[in-house]
């Protein structure tokens, strides 16, 4: 291959001087000013990746709920799964290499990967709203250019539809259409067969506000809204016409401050949720009669779904095995109410996603949420082709009947990655056949107080944690100081991580009351801060 034209056109996407980037669970995050040069290096790389996979990539350019001046790239597997871990440390190795360096890099990943030159490469690219976006796309095309591969460009995506879009091109149309339009027709397909039942009850309109946190998920809803039946009503706010994204809006922010967005007027009782910037996370929420704000997480959509999953296993009579996965972050009585009163096996993972689609794919049907709303559910094709079966040539009608809901379920649901409309369609479709109020739905359980806090240290590398990351390991003493800290408060743990980004540690902690829960925090990030080279103040109690 002729990498002349590369460092040619390298030179018109010149790396800043000194900036270091690290390419993680989100891709690369930064300053948009400073992400040029990445994002025609990572259109170089989607090229290698496509000869050396056989497969379509894909390109997504966002930075999800970061600010408006961000940007960031990430790049997507064939199975419109999350890119490969050796392939992220190419990603960073590349992105990092200096300008007379970048073809010995592209050669070198060639030779590990056996990258055949001759192959085709074809690379789908989707981008957000943010200002600095289309231009940054054009960087990454100009990188794909270089290495003469094929794109195609689907301008404005949801994160999760570009993901849908490389799953249905890989499968060869089994998945579904690569297409907005195929999309949009295969979930309201799903989520009208589904609420059939429901919607035809002779109940009235369901209203849902949805807050878009000024970004691309209010754009696809409203594409997709004329495919919805008009039994359920849904009005968008924050849709990006007058505020700027993810400014005081956005799941990220209902979530963190345990509040309800600016530009939602909220009446009691009403049923809310908020998209965050790349519409791949969702969360819930309302306010009662007087006027305390309920906030319904990943934690309580995992268990709303996993419930009427286990509840659909049992009307179609199949042995199916289904597990849940969680982090450390995910609330005690969740984790309680789904081992000991659902019986269902909960596992433990690394905070990350990666690492939870991972363990989901270990079981027949695997359900997983982080806390902050970004989760789905995966299918294993000996599952999936049972119930598809089943609703074909099942002879028991009413097992058929199950199965065709079961199915249809299965087809509402994105399981390439976390999808925030359709989690909404089918948390909504779980709610009408169920005939469950958002009230109903939260007092399934009742979270456990909890707080989080941040501790700046000089290193964040002197933490180090075991036991999917609820045990640190070093610095020696900490983790004995939290087992003793934790045996003060009833119900309570705490686990401390360090952040993946920034040179701070992350605290949780959890007890009977918030009051205990705060303190509990406040002396936990205190023992960190003596004990891991706390840095500037030491940290104050929660007030």
């Amino acid at each position: 291959m002729d990498f002349e034209a590369v460092g040619k056109c390298s030179a018109l996407h010149p790396k800043p001087a000194g900036l270091s980037l690290q390419y993680g669970t989100a891709g690369f995050r930064t300053k948009a000013e400073q992400l040029n040069h990445v994002m025609y290096r990572m259109g170089l790389l989607s090229v290698l990746r496509s000869k050396q996979t056989k497969s379509t990539i894909g390109v997504m350019v966002t930075a999800s709920h970061n600010p408006e001046e961000d940007n960031g790239v990430k790049l997507v597997d064939p199975l419109g799964e999350m890119l490969n871990p050796s392939w992220e440390e190419y990603a960073t190795h590349l992105a990092n290499a200096e300008e007379q360096e970048v073809q010995r890099v592209l050669a070198e990943i060639c030779q590990k990967e056996a990258v055949s030159l001759h192959q085709q490469a074809s690379v789908f690219i989707g981008r957000d709203t943010r200002p600095s976006s289309e231009k940054l796309s054009q960087s990454v095309i100009d990188g794909i250019s270089a290495l003469r591969g094929q794109y195609h460009d689907y301008g404005l995506l949801t994160t999760p539809q570009l993901h849908y879009m490389v799953c249905c091109q890989n499968t060869q149309g089994r998945y579904g259409k690569a297409t907005l339009e195929g999309y949009y027709n295969k979930l309201s397909k799903a989520f009208v067969e589904l609420t059939k039942q429901a919607f035809n009850s002779g109940e009235g309109q369901r209203c849902l506000k949805v807050d878009c946190a000024n970004g691309i998920g209010a754009l696809k809803l409203k594409e997709m809204e004329h495919n919805l039946p008009r039994q359920l009503s849904i009005h968008i706010y924050n849709d990006g016409s007058k505020e700027k994204l993810n400014h005081m809006c956005g799941a990220d922010f209902v979530k963190v401050h345990q509040k309800p967005p600016l530009g939602l007027e909220m009446k009691p009782n009403e049923r809310c949720c908020s998209f965050d910037g790349d519409a791949d996370r969702i969360v819930y929420y309302y306010t009662d009669a007087a006027g305390h704000f309920h906030l319904i997480d990943g934690d309580k959509i995992a268990t709303l779904i996993s419930i009427f999953l286990k509840e659909s296993l049992v009307k179609v009579e199949q042995k199916l095995v289904m597990g849940v996965v969680q982090t450390a972050y995910a609330n005690g009585n969740s984790t309680r109410y789904l081992e000991e009163t659902m019986k269902v096996p909960v596992h433990c993972v690394k905070t990350g996603v990666k690492h939870l689609h991972h363990k989901a794919q270990e079981f027949d049907i695997g359900v997983y949420f982080e806390a902050n709303g970004h989760g789905t559910v995966l299918f294993s094709k000996a599952a999936e082709e049972k119930i598809r079966h089943l609703a074909k040539e099942g002879k028991d009608n009413k097992k058929r009947e199950a199965a065709k809901m079961f199915e249809n379920t299965i087809d509402l649901i994105n399981q390439t990655v976390g999808d925030a409309i359709s989690d909404m369609l089918v948390i909504e479709a779980i709610l009408a056949l169920k005939g469950l109020t958002v009230q109903e739905w939260d007092a399934i359980y009742t979270d456990l107080p909890n707080r989080q806090l941040k501790v700046k240290v000089a290193d964040r590398r002197v933490i180090d944690t075991a036991d999917a990351e609820r045990r640190a390991v070093s610095p020696p003493g900490l983790q004995e100081k939290i087992d003793d800290l934790v045996k003060k408060y009833r119900l309570s743990r705490a686990f401390v991580r360090p952040s993946g980004t920034e040179d701070v540690v992350r605290v949780y902690a959890e007890a009977d009351t918030q009051e205990n829960a705060d303190a509990l925090a406040h002396e936990v990030s205190l023992a960190v801060y003596q004990l891991a080279g706390g840095a500037g103040e030491p940290p104050q109690p929660v007030s």
